[in-house]
C-alpha cells in the first residue's frame, strides 16, 4: 500500500483568523466594508479574505514564487483586484495541503513585515516578546 498524501485543506476561517492574528503585530480590520476581512501588519496588508464567501485569501507573494506557484496550482491564480505580480489568490477550499497554505500566508507576513522600517520592525518585536 502506497503512502497517503494529505491535499484535502482544512482550513477555514476561522482557523485563517487564527493562524494571522497569532503573529506579532497583527491586526484586523474590515477598510473595505464589512464583508471583506483584512489583516495587516505594521499598518501594511498581508491577507484579505471575503466574509460572504469564504473559500479564497488574497496574499502578497514574492513575483517569481508566485509565477511558479500559479504554474503548479490551478487554485493559486494572480491576485483579484490586486496587483497581479505582487499577489495571488488562493482558493482553500480545494485541494492545496494545509502547510503549503499556511506556508504562502507566513511569506505574506514576513514579505511586509520585512518591508517595514527597522524601528516599526523593532516595535513590533519588543511589544510581542
Amino acid at each position: 500500500m502506497g503512502l497517503r498524501v494529505f491535499t484535502s485543506s482544512n482550513l477555514n476561517i476561522e482557523s485563517l483568523r487564527e493562524h494571522c492574528i497569532d503573529k506579532p503585530g497583527v491586526e484586523e480590520s474590515f477598510p473595505f466594508g464589512e464583508d471583506t476581512l483584512v489583516f495587516k501588519v505594521g499598518g501594511k496588508i498581508f491577507l484579505l479574505t471575503s466574509l460572504l464567501n469564504p473559500i479564497s485569501f488574497n496574499v502578497k507573494c514574492n513575483p517569481e514564487k508566485a509565477g511558479l506557484l500559479r504554474e503548479q496550482h490551478a487554485e493559486i491564480i494572480p491576485g483579484y483586484h490586486m496587483n497581479k505580480k505582487h499577489w495571488n489568490t488562493v482558493y482553500y477550499n480545494q485541494n492545496l495541503p494545509d502547510l503549503l497554505l499556511k506556508e504562502l500566508i507566513d511569506h505574506s507576513y514576513e514579505l511586509v513585515f520585512s518591508s517595514l522600517p527597522k524601528t516599526t520592525q523593532s516595535n513590533i518585536n519588543v511589544s510581542n516578546t
